[in-house]
């Protein structure tokens, strides 16, 4: 499998969707062969601006597709779910948009279903996958901040205030958590791990999604995370892990941004330049191709049970702030 190019197929056409086959086509060993819609006109549409061949009208007929080797579930939140299992189902590799799943209960059954096939899964957090991302857990992992003890990370987006719009729709899991806090949760979550106690608090949006959602979450040894997201307004977008060293810091936004600046005990500044991205969105699609080249199910860089414990989290942050889903 070396040499071979993977073929993918993309269920879902929305906004997310195209960015993922614009950037897939930077990469010389992955092919778009294939997009399923719930429309003819929606697959034929996708197909033609992006050069797919098969245009699939059913998510069914996409995953089916024997000209498939890997489907990219790109559908609005609660569609992960039944799509990718759909996908599992039929043996295919899969790469499910995050956040993963509305609720860890559905996350697990996914999890369940791609072990007991022995298929890969993997959570597309595409910033985990970021050149400078790489580089804070490499510091991370020498030691250059010493015991870390607060993680801080804001993440605030204006979006106009529109019913019809899916951020503020909760039939289709909106509200500022799962859009742009699991951002947060899971940088935490990659610095500190799973938390053993969540505090959170929240205000709504006026369709009763949360607009501005914030947690402490404790961890053993004493550590904090600090998490705070918004759809209302544009945030500092910024990360910081202190440690008893030094403290790291990402620039705005700190999700794709390539510089890093570390700051000893003594203020003695060294920053770093990763390698500049725009969305940077096919490094995820090379970490499921070098996984399935080393006959990997899932990726060491984002865990199946990481996944899980970051839906956890936010699972509780929902219990607490009164946010639940239809069908929950």
């Amino acid at each position: 499998m070396d040499d071979r190019r993977f073929r993918w197929g993309i269920l879902g056409t929305g906004r997310i969707a195209a960015s993922f086959a614009t950037d897939l086509a930077r990469l010389p060993d992955a092919e778009l062969v294939a997009v399923g819609s719930r429309s003819p006109e929606g697959a034929e549409r996708f197909g033609q601006q992006f050069g797919a061949a098969h245009r699939h009208a059913s998510y069914e007929a996409l995953v089916a597709d024997d000209d498939v080797d890997v489907v990219y579930v790109a559908t609005p939140h609660p569609g992960h779910h039944p799509a990718a299992l759909l996908a599992i189902e039929a043996g295919k590799a899969v790469l499910v948009e995050k956040p993963f799943t509305v609720n860890a209960e559905q996350a697990r059954e996914l999890v369940a279903a791609a072990r007991a096939r022995s298929t890969f899964l993997m959570e597309a957090m595409w910033a985990r996958f970021m050149p400078h991302y790489a580089h804070v857990r490499a510091l991370l992992a020498e030691g250059a901040l010493g015991d870390v003890r607060t993680v801080i990370v804001d993440h605030g987006q204006w979006f106009e205030r529109d019913a019809s719009s899916r951020l503020f729709d909760r039939t289709l899991g909106g509200g500022a958590l799962l859009d742009l806090g699991i951002y947060a949760v899971s940088f935490a979550s990659m610095v500190l791990g799973t938390p053993t106690r969540v505090l959170a608090l929240s205000d709504p949006a006026f369709t009763g999604v949360d607009a501005t959602t914030s947690a402490l979450l404790q961890h053993d040894g004493g550590r904090h995370a600090v998490v705070t997201t918004t759809l209302e307004a544009t945030g500092s977008n910024r990360a910081a892990i202190i440690g008893t060293e030094a403290r790291l810091e990402l620039h705005s936004r700190f999700y794709r941004s390539p510089t890093l600046t570390l700051t000893s005990r003594d203020d003695v500044v060294e920053v770093f330049e990763a390698p500049a991205e725009t969305r940077g969105l096919r490094h995820q699609a090379a970490e499921v191709m070098r996984c399935l080249r080393e006959g990997r199910t899932e990726s060491e860089v984002m865990p199946l049970d990481e996944t899980v414990s970051i839906m956890a989290t936010m699972d509780e942050i929902r219990r607490q702030i009164g946010l639940a889903y239809p069908g929950e």
